[in-house]
Formats: structure tokens, sequence, C-alpha cells
């Protein structure tokens, strides 16, 4: 039996659509996103005090690209991998693992919006530098779903995959912060991918999770993009 350690709406919630999309049976434990974190039983499964982390076999997983690397090899019949030899292994690593890029933008927004609770700790400076970063990820994102191949639904010329769901739940978070404004062919991706039931299934309940709203903007003054 798996175990998925889990904080809604974190990147743990990357495992958990995967999981739901590979229809495999798992257990789940839920995990407040604070200081818990850092508590010996927890780090003795994730040493920096994250989530995700996956018991699997007797052993303990961490860092969510590695974990969704795991799965897609130990069930390779989903589909949802693309494993050596496949011509669209390459560009599957590529977007699978350029969601850590995105989401490192999103951990600066998240500390300043969320964790820093008083105003005087924020910097509007860094929100806006962040905010134009992940803009240029999108502009990436919008240039890969751009290119002129037939049926370009998904990251891959070969369909949907683990790398729609990592990448995928990266612009979930991002949209916190920013909004998909200039970007259609992101925003229509998103349309489709989000409507899966197995995204549906991992989305937190209301009130729970690392986000206490829908969105978080720029404080006045920082609206110019850098």
């Amino acid at each position: 039996m798996m175990v998925l350690h889990h904080c809604g709406g974190s990147r743990s919630m990357r495992v958990l659509w995967l999981l739901n999309e590979m229809a495999v049976p798992f257990e789940m434990s839920i995990h407040a996103f604070d200081a818990s974190l850092r508590e010996p039983e927890h780090l003795s499964r994730s040493p920096a005090g994250r989530v995700p982390s996956l018991e699997l076999d007797g052993e303990n997983y961490f860092e969510s690209g590695a974990i969704i690397e795991i799965l897609c090899e130990r069930f390779p019949a989903r589909g949802l991998g693309r494993l050596l030899g496949d011509l669209d292994r390459p560009d599957w690593l590529i977007w699978l693992h350029f969601a850590e890029t995105v989401s490192q933008h999103c951990a600066t927004l998240m500390q300043q919006h969320v964790v820093l609770r008083e105003d005087w700790m924020r910097s509007p400076t860094v929100m806006k530098i962040e905010v134009a970063r992940l803009k240029k990820c999108f502009a990436a994102i919008e240039a890969r779903l751009s290119t002129p191949v037939e049926n370009r639904d998904y990251l891959l010329t070969s369909g949907f995959s683990a790398a729609d769901i990592a990448l995928g739940q990266a612009v979930w978070m991002a949209q916190h912060f920013t909004t998909l404004d200039g970007f259609p062919e992101v925003a229509a991706w998103m349309e489709r991918i989000i409507s899966r039931d197995s995204f549906q299934r991992s989305m937190p309940e209301p009130g729970t999770g690392v986000f206490d709203r829908a969105f978080y903007p720029l404080p006045e003054g920082a609206t110019t993009a850098a």
C-alpha cells in the first residue's frame, strides 16, 4: 500500500492528481502547512520538512518530480510516463521538471503573501519581480503549445501525460498570484486538463490547504511588470 503525505494545494497536489489519474490504490495522510512538517517523524520521511513524501514498499520518497518518475515507471501501462526509448521522453522530462521552475516563483510569492503575516515584512518589489518571472514561464509554455503540429492539445505530441499534470498544477498555483491574460493557448490547455475528474478530485476542500483565498493581488504601487 502506498501512503501519500499531502498538504492541500501544495506541490504534493501534483502527485495526488497523478495517483487519481492512474486509478491505483493508495492512502493519504493530510498534514497542516505549518511547523509540524519539521517534527522528527515527518523529517524522517522528508529531510527538508516538506511535502510530498510517499511511502512505497517500505521506502520513503520525496521530491515531487522524482516521485512522479518513480510512479510512471512502476505503472507504465497507465501511459502517463515516457520511458527510455520513447521519442517524447526528452520533452517529457523537460516539461515535467519545468514545473519546479514555476513552483519556485510561486513559493516566493506564497512566502510574501501567506507566510509573512505583517505588511512591513513583505516586499512589493519582490512580488513584482516574481510575478514577472511567472509570466516569462507562461510565455515559454505558450510557445510550446503554439508549435504547429497536429492536435497540439497537450505538452507532448503523443498526448496527455504526467508532464501536463506536474506543470498544470504549478500553473494552477501561479494563478493565485497572476492571470493568464495574453496567453490564450496556456489558458485553453488549462481548461482541458483541469476539467479532468482526476484533477477535480485532487482539489483541496474549501477552507483547507495552503491558500486561504483564490487570488493575491500585487499591492498598490507594484503593478508594473519588471
